[in-house]
């Protein structure tokens, strides 16, 4: 995505890929899809690692500069545990959320099994050690990421259910213990036809919250004879009420352009995960798994990314809800 000035919103940085499988101190197959946070000074990325068997594990790294000199922990801080049968074929795709109420990171991923992917939680203080909470929504079910504060008293998810007919939405549930959910309610609807954005839609990194609001980038699949196109644009929610879409991309911001996007073991993919904003210094770094084999990164002043979003036209409903709501309780 290029602005007016001829400037792309995102640059991607010269180091790209930051992260390869050869890199790794065990044997890999691919790594991609890595949540993002900063932790004592370090940018933290909770990697999915797939190994030689085809299996994922979440493993951690850190950097002193979130681009270069990675450390990486040996052993998973997530990994398929027989004790968790929803999970045994893999611990795919984190998000990672820091709450201030509890203080603690919450990681949203998708459990993987022959029963199908579901949404799984976790917590962490350190990314030394995890407990889990087990699954919070059934299959099959993920893109899942929390906002950091409540609402009304409630925390609030964003996921992606597959349904069986029909495309693949965005939609919000509540809880008012990160554990039982409801009022799921649809929030953002891949649009049909031509659109990059067409047929099925997830979230990408865990919203962040800015001066206009809940500021949001999602994947979009663009189905061609030649197989998906997975591109990446950006939404705004209300800061209130994270049911209201306030704009909505119509154009993606990020798509598949360079070699190590284009090639791999599934090509023509990048897919953000997580990202790391510092409005003192109006950057925005956006981790993402490239052509799902390789962990790169994009940069952009988010001053810029924000004006862009602003100037974004708003959606024909604020709410999906208007159009269709489920409430289960």
């Amino acid at each position: 995505m290029t602005d007016p000035g001829g400037e792309p919103l995102f640059v991607r940085v010269p180091a790209n890929p930051i992260i390869t499988p050869g890199e790794l101190p065990y044997r890999a197959n691919a790594v991609f899809n890595p949540g993002a946070a900063r932790v004592d000074g370090d940018t933290v990325l909770l990697l999915r690692v797939e190994d030689l068997r085809g299996i994922s594990s979440l493993y951690v790294a850190r950097s002193e500069d979130g681009i270069t000199s990675w450390r990486f922990d040996e052993k998973p801080l997530l990994a398929p545990d027989p004790a968790h049968p929803e999970e045994v074929w893999g611990c795919e795709d984190p998000r990672l959320t820091w709450l201030p109420e509890r203080e603690e990171w919450a990681i949203t991923y998708t459990g993987f099994s022959s029963r199908g992917p579901l949404v799984s939680l976790a917590m962490t203080r350190d990314f030394h050690e995890a407990r889990r909470l087990g699954p919070v929504m059934p299959p099959d079910d993920k893109d899942a990421a929390l906002l950091p504060i409540r609402f009304d008293g409630r925390w609030a998810m964003i996921h992606r259910p597959a349904p069986l007919r029909g495309g693949a939405h965005m939609w919000i549930s509540f809880s008012p213990d990160l554990r039982h959910w409801g009022d799921h309610t649809m929030l953002i609807e891949a649009r049909d036809g031509a659109w990059w954005d067409a047929g099925k839609i997830g979230l990408g990194p865990p919203p962040t919250l800015v001066s206009d609001g809940w500021l949001v980038m999602y994947h979009g699949a663009h189905m061609t004879a030649s197989g998906p196109i997975y591109r990446a644009g950006l939404a705004l929610l209300d800061r209130d009420d994270p049911t209201v879409v306030l704009r909505r991309s119509e154009e993606w911001v990020l798509g598949p352009t360079a070699s190590y996007e284009r090639v791999g073991d599934v090509s023509k993919v990048v897919f953000p995960n997580g990202w790391i904003v510092d409005e003192e210094r109006d950057t925005l770094r956006v981790y993402y798994g490239a052509a799902d084999s390789v962990v790169a990164l994009v940069t952009a002043r988010l001053s810029r990314v924000m004006e862009h979003v602003t100037a974004m036209p708003q959606p024909l409903h604020r709410r999906a809800s208007d159009v269709d709501r489920v409430a289960w309780r």
